[in-house]
């Protein structure tokens, strides 16, 4: 039987409290810095300098500014160290994540509008119904989605479609852009239960998807069919590729077969067997394109892999939950950062599981391994690129220790050459398919 908070309670609460000499210079300390700055331990500072035994040469940081777009920053980011190896382009060179940008908002409303059709003969009351309309579509995403666009679109320098205001900033654009989509959704659930005809919803659905094309690229510019790449290089020699298309453009200056990149999760949950594929009910944004699918492995696996890529000069494109134990002015992500069980004499520890069935925490970011330091053959720590910008951390870096990488790393993409055989036969295989809500479906 509940019962209500009564005063016998609260003068207990009150007395264990003067019942602990150091409280007064505790709340003291808390009211006036705040948890984090009075729970600080300076030593995981030192411990995480950013010095690596691998560290790869791979330009300037970028900035993804106020957009949710970490998992593209961070997916082109992988490319455009390639890039740079290859040609020797400036360390400031990017690619167009505009571009890519305009084609996920396109494919996302399509998206959007299948679901919506194979969802039409439930009740807005059924959870996969709110589940689509509490988000019709968002900046966030994972590396298959990425993918899905790149095979379908290719990719262009960021100097062929540079940022907007929208790109760079892009809540006007979400809300106006979900506003319509829910809008539609009411549309083309009314046409199916009118009975209308497959050819009247597919007129409708080309009308809506015109007026998206038209909203994109008033906001993002039109995307570019042919373009000349034009640049120097670091040794100051002039370049000039004309016509080339974004798919030509993609072959010859990235040349990755990204049939070869695939995604390993670390979700130790009780649901999902290790070495196991998944896949993640209404996860995607092209329409028969690239299905999101991951292997789920246990983390000396998840991190041997990168460790493996990182060793053979590759970069590492990986999703984690950022805002965990991490310090952004100083770029560090250490679980010794903060101790909060010693300030307030709580503990407060979960298991990485537990974090994950009871939403503590989830995938929120996606960034990109650069270096790693390892001792006696183990990483201690690694070197992460950011898309903050310079003003954070070391010019945009950051360091995180291997314990956090344990606790809050979920997601990693590797050549799917450095897993073990009997792993690469499991790609193969039927994925389970998972609910829309599952965190492994969290968007970075």
């Amino acid at each position: 039987m509940s019962k209500a908070i009564d005063t016998s309670l609260l003068t207990k609460f009150q007395t264990d409290l003067e019942k602990r000499p150091e409280h007064q210079v505790i709340e003291r300390t808390v009211t006036k810095n705040g948890i984090f700055a009075s729970a600080t331990d300076f030593q995981s500072q030192t411990a995480m300098t950013p010095v690596f035994s691998i560290d790869l040469d791979t330009g300037d940081v970028a900035n993804q500014k106020q957009s949710g777009r970490c998992w593209m920053f961070a997916a082109l980011n992988t490319m455009r160290h390639e890039i740079k190896n290859k040609f020797k382009v400036p360390k400031d060179f990017e690619l167009s994540q505009n571009y890519t940008y305009f084609w996920d908002k396109l494919e996302k409303a399509n998206y959007f509008y299948e679901n919506v059709l194979k969802t039409a003969h439930l009740p807005l009351t059924d959870r996969k119904v709110a589940w689509l309309m509490g988000t019709p579509q968002q900046d966030g995403g994972q590396w298959d989605m990425i993918v899905a666009i790149i095979q379908k679109y290719g990719v262009v320098p960021q100097s062929v479609m540079p940022e907007t205001y929208n790109s760079s900033k892009s809540s006007e654009f979400n809300r106006t852009y979900n506003l319509k989509l829910r809008k539609d959704a009411i549309t083309l659930r009314d046409l199916v239960a009118k009975k209308a005809s497959e050819a009247e919803i597919a007129k409708q659905k080309a009308s809506m998807l015109s007026d998206n094309y038209r909203m994109l690229a008033y906001s993002f510019g039109e995307p570019p069919t042919t373009f000349d790449f034009e640049y120097r290089d670091a040794d100051q020699q002039y370049h000039i590729k004309r016509n080339l298309t974004p798919q030509k453009f993609f072959k010859e200056y990235v040349g990755w077969n990204l049939d070869d990149y695939v995604s390993i999760i670390n979700g130790p949950t009780a649901d999902k067997p290790y070495n196991q594929m998944y896949t993640v009910e209404m996860l995607g944004n092209v329409v028969d394109g690239r299905q999101v699918r991951h292997l789920n492995v246990d983390m000396d696996t998840f991190r041997s892999v990168a460790l493996k890529q990182l060793q053979a000069g590759e970069s590492v494109w990986f999703g984690c939950d950022v805002g965990q134990e991490s310090e952004r002015q100083k770029g560090i992500m250490d679980t010794k950062l903060y101790r909060k069980n010693e300030l307030f004499d709580i503990n407060f520890d979960l298991t990485k599981a537990q974090r994950l069935d009871y939403g503590e925490s989830l995938m929120t970011h996606a960034m990109v391994l650069t270096g790693v330091d390892v001792v006696d053959g183990q990483p201690t720590k690694w070197k992460v690129e950011n898309s903050w910008g310079k003003k954070v951390g070391n010019d945009g870096f950051f360091v995180m220790s291997n314990d956090w990488m344990n606790e809050y790393c979920y997601q990693v993409v590797v050549n799917k050459q450095y897993l073990a055989t009997e792993l690469q036969q499991v790609l193969a295989e039927e994925p389970k398919v998972l609910a829309p809500w599952d965190p492994m479906g969290a968007l970075a």
